[in-house]
């Protein structure tokens, strides 16, 4: 359910095209239903305009599958840190699944789903290396399923700065900029002293023993010099993305 859902459920029973009875009936499982294991929030996409999102870690295939069969039938759905296990088990149930195998992430859309909403300017998310894509693919496919169009620039760390540098179009042309980093996590601070947006750093655990599984990049963007950064967690693509989409809605 979300706002565009109620006020036509609303505007049907004001028409008189719907019984109270039929408008209870569609209400009747709101705000969250107990499946034992998990309770669903069938409120959250009209309390922060996006649907509850399924974290797969630590689930087990049989349960991912049982939320996601509660969910699709009325909303898109996301999921992060699919497993192949779990995304073989979601496959065979939803065969309009489609997953990323970098993002580890699956997408159901309903076909009455419109598409990217015209008005909503670009995300750019940027990657350091190559190794840091999972994370940056994480953030790309969570800003787009929540309707943001999105651009990709992948591999341009500051170890060969020139490749960052070609291409400042594509960064002025964005409205805000995720960007992806491991090792010494310079590359948001590089970034935002480009250009005049938003910059939303997240740190991945990429890198050798003195990164310490993402730590030194973390503090590396939380002592930037460059004003107009906010640090996500470590590896942390899935909040990158949703944080940047409610910035973008509200441009």
């Amino acid at each position: 359910m979300n706002k565009d859902k109620l006020r036509q459920l609303l505007s049907d029973f004001r028409q008189e095209r719907l019984s109270l009875e039929e408008v209870l009936k569609r209400l009747e499982n709101l705000p969250y239903e107990d499946l034992g294991f998990a309770n669903i929030d069938h409120h959250r996409a009209l309390r922060r305009g996006f649907p509850e999102v399924v974290f797969c870690q630590n689930k087990t295939p049989e349960q991912v599958v049982e939320i996601i069969s509660h969910m699709a039938p009325s909303q898109d759905v996301l999921a992060t840190r699919v497993t192949p296990e779990i995304h073989k088990a979601v496959v065979a149930g939803f065969a309009h699944a489609e997953y990323n195998d970098v993002a580890k992430t699956i997408v159901i859309k309903q076909s009455s789903s419109g598409g990217t909403p015209t008005s909503r300017k670009p995300i750019l998310v940027c990657s350091a290396g190559t190794a840091d894509m999972p994370v940056a693919e994480e953030a790309a496919v969570t800003a787009e399923v929540m309707g943001n169009p999105v651009e990709r620039l992948y591999d341009v760390g500051v170890a060969g700065i020139h490749r960052l540098l070609d291409n400042k179009a594509k960064m002025d042309a964005a409205n805000i900029l995720v960007v992806v980093a491991g090792m010494d996590g310079v590359l948001p601070t590089v970034v935002s002293g480009l250009v005049a947006k938003p910059v939303i750093a997240v740190p991945t655990s990429v890198g050798y023993g003195a990164s310490f599984q993402g730590i030194a990049p973390l503090l590396t963007m939380l002592n930037a010099c460059s004003p107009g950064i906010a640090v996500m967690n470590i590896d942390n693509g899935f909040g990158a993305g949703y944080f940047a989409s409610l910035i973008n809605s509200q441009a």
